[in-house]
C-alpha cells in the first residue's frame, strides 16, 4: 500500500507541488483562454497538474524503479493531446503554437515534480513573454 511508503511529509509536499503545478499552468492557459482557444485554461492546468503528480510519484512512490520511462511517456501522452489541437483550415495549419504551449505546460509541471520550482517559474515567465508579447512583436513585423 502506497501510504505505507509515502509518508504524509511526502504527501504534503506533493500536494504543495501539484498546487504550484496549477498555478504556473494557469498563467500559461490564460494566454491561450482569452485568444479563444479550443485548449484554454483548463487544459493547461489539468496538463501542468497530471505531469507534476506523474513526476513526483514516479520519484517518490517508485524509488526503485527507471523513472526516465515515467518522464518519456508523458512526453509521449503530452504530444498526442497536443497533435490533437491542430487542425488544418483552408490555407494553412492552427493552433501549432497552443500545441508547443500544452507541450511546455507539462515541462513545467515535470520541473516541479521534480522539485525544480525556481527553473519552472522562470521557464513560465519565459513561456508567458513568448506568448503574450512576442505576440504584439509578431504584428509589427
Amino acid at each position: 500500500m502506497l501510504t505505507s511508503i509515502i509518508s504524509l511529509e511526502q504527501q504534503m509536499l506533493i500536494v504543495g507541488q501539484v498546487l504550484i503545478a496549477a498555478l504556473l499552468s494557469m498563467i500559461i492557459g490564460i494566454d491561450r483562454e482569452e485568444r479563444d482557444k479550443s485548449a484554454g485554461m483548463r487544459t493547461h492546468m489539468l496538463v501542468g497538474v497530471g505531469a507534476a503528480l506523474f513526476t513526483s510519484l514516479s520519484l517518490v512512490a517508485f524509488p526503485d524503479s527507471e523513472t526516465a520511462r515515467v518522464a518519456a511517456n508523458v512526453v509521449t501522452g503530452v504530444g498526442f493531446l497536443g497533435a490533437g489541437v491542430i487542425y488544418k483550415g483552408e490555407e494553412k495549419v492552427h493552433d501549432l503554437t497552443t500545441a508547443a504551449s500544452i507541450w511546455t505546460t507539462a515541462a513545467v509541471g515535470m520541473a516541479v515534480g521534480a522539485g525544480l520550482w525556481l527553473l519552472a517559474a522562470a521557464a513560465t515567465v519565459l513561456i508567458w513573454i513568448i506568448l503574450r508579447l512576442l505576440w504584439y512583436v509578431r504584428r509589427y513585423i
